[in-house]
């Protein structure tokens, strides 16, 4: 596919917009006054290869550059009451799903918040909801679960060995003590590293560890110290994610007052360049030790077991999901849904208390409707921040449209900055090395112009 543009070169971009991991962003959704119910959104929708996700909004400690839907804590009988809840509500998914054809789960993943915050008895009951209640095979298919440093213990990482658990994966962020501080993620290094001994004693086929780059004070040297410290475990896949500081996060509440708008604006320059150099190194550092790139953030071990990635006739872009919890989402073709949102942790409260007492979850309550031109746009953002590219055929084949005529000034202004692989072969749209690097300007450079308007009215909270 050729993209050609006429135009002169662009002015420069912020390279840390935002991180897209799903579209339209949550901050989008708008409490919908039609309330569908669920059994008519599912009614028409393929089921054959569907993604099921549990949240769990319980950590023991909140980084301070997280802004996920998720408490500290929980108050005696709380995560009794929040299983009950998801008890309740997969029946009703369940049912609303219906019995006219075969329903089936191609991939399930646990997550939060910690999931392994829950006792192992508590993870027994978490799997068996997925299992009986929502009828995913978890032994069958790829299985994700989250973890921490101090809940990865041997008997809930037993849990999850016997259950089926493919894949682990645990936020370390650094290896180096004081940098861990400075992001307000108290750990050692040797309760990191126990941790990680003990998820390779429970032999479960892949673990990755997550990175942050940029924290204050960090260097070259200490970056590749955290990223040698990971390598010592072999772990099958790594994520490498550029800190952001969010509103409403510590680290956002903890940051410097500065003198002038033109202080601040030299220091978010300095900061982005001392990002984009560590993502540079760190990249570099694993393709020169075998992984391989995935996205920007994503590197995978060459010689890893696949089996986590889910059949081949999966595909994200285009197979809906069944999210259960209040932090949780749902998509189908025409709508996504989920539950209130919020990073405030006075609000989060509110809302798990509101699940925790909601009998009738058959109606969706929160959410955006998706018309033909977003699932244009969200196939194309999720196909392009992928490494090995979008077919342009696959494309073809689900809109009867080309993206170039579909995207015309999008694809044009990404070509003039050089972000798209010119030597891809014929009918591959796919990123160079340099939009790789910038994805996260140039997924949101994507955005439809009504999702950016209820993304900037939302009220945050």
């Amino acid at each position: 596919m050729t993209i050609t543009t006429g135009t002169p070169a662009p002015a420069a971009v912020r390279p840390y917009e935002s991180y897209v991991y799903a579209y339209p962003h949550k901050t989008a959704y708008r409490p919908l006054a039609d309330r569908p119910a669920l059994r008519s959104l599912w009614a028409a929708e393929p089921k054959d290869a569907l993604s099921l996700y549990l949240h769990l909004p319980f950590c023991e400690v909140r980084c301070g550059f997280c802004n996920l839907f998720t408490r500290i804590g929980a108050p005696e009988g709380l995560t009794t009451r929040y299983l009950d809840a998801l008890d309740r509500q997969a029946l009703a998914v369940r049912e609303a799903l219906g019995d006219d054809e075969p329903v089936r789960f191609a991939a399930a993943a646990f997550g939060g918040g910690t999931p392994t915050f829950l006792t192992a008895a508590e993870l027994e009951r978490l799997c068996d909801l997925a299992e009986k209640r929502m009828g995913a095979d978890l032994s069958a298919v790829p299985l994700s679960v989250e973890t921490s440093p101090s809940t990865a213990t041997a008997d809930r990482l037993a849990v999850l060995a016997d259950r089926g658990t493919t894949r682990i994966s645990i936020g370390v962020q650094s290896f180096v003590d004081e940098e861990a501080r400075a992001a307000v993620r108290p750990q050692r290094r040797a309760d990191v590293e126990a941790a990680l001994g003990r998820i390779r004693d429970a032999r479960i086929p892949v673990l990755n560890i997550d990175l942050i780059y940029g924290i204050d004070g960090q260097t070259e040297r200490s970056w590749l110290t955290s990223l040698d410290a990971a390598l010592a475990w072999r772990p099958e896949e790594l994520y490498l994610y550029p800190l952001y500081v969010r509103p409403l996060t510590g680290l956002h509440r903890l940051g410097p007052v500065v003198a002038c708008p033109e202080a601040e604006a030299r220091e978010q320059t300095a900061w982005d360049e001392q990002r984009l150099r560590l993502y540079a190194v760190g990249r570099d550092h694993l393709l020169a030790r075998g992984y391989e790139q995935v996205s920007m953030r994503m590197f995978r071990r060459s010689d890893a077991p696949r089996e986590q990635e889910g059949p081949s006739d999966h595909a994200c872009q285009t197979d809906g999901m069944i999210g259960l919890g209040c932090g949780a989402r749902s998509y189908t073709s025409a709508l996504h849904y989920s539950f209130d949102y919020a990073v405030e942790m006075r609000e989060i409260r509110s809302i798990i208390d509101g699940f925790t007492a909601t009998e009738d979850f058959s109606r969706a309550e929160v959410g955006r409707y998706v018309d033909a031109d977003e699932a244009r746009r969200r196939h194309l953002l999720q196909s392009l921040l992928q490494a090995a590219g979008l077919p342009v055929a696959e494309y073809r084949a689900r809109f009867g449209t080309d993206p170039g005529a579909d995207f015309p000034a999008e694809l044009a202004g990404f070509a003039a900055r050089g972000w798209l692989d010119t030597s891809a072969p014929d009918g591959l749209l796919r990123l160079s090395p340099s939009g790789l690097a910038h994805s996260d300007a140039l997924g949101p450079a994507l955005f439809s112009p009504g999702v950016r308007a209820a993304m900037a009215a939302y009220e945050r909270k």
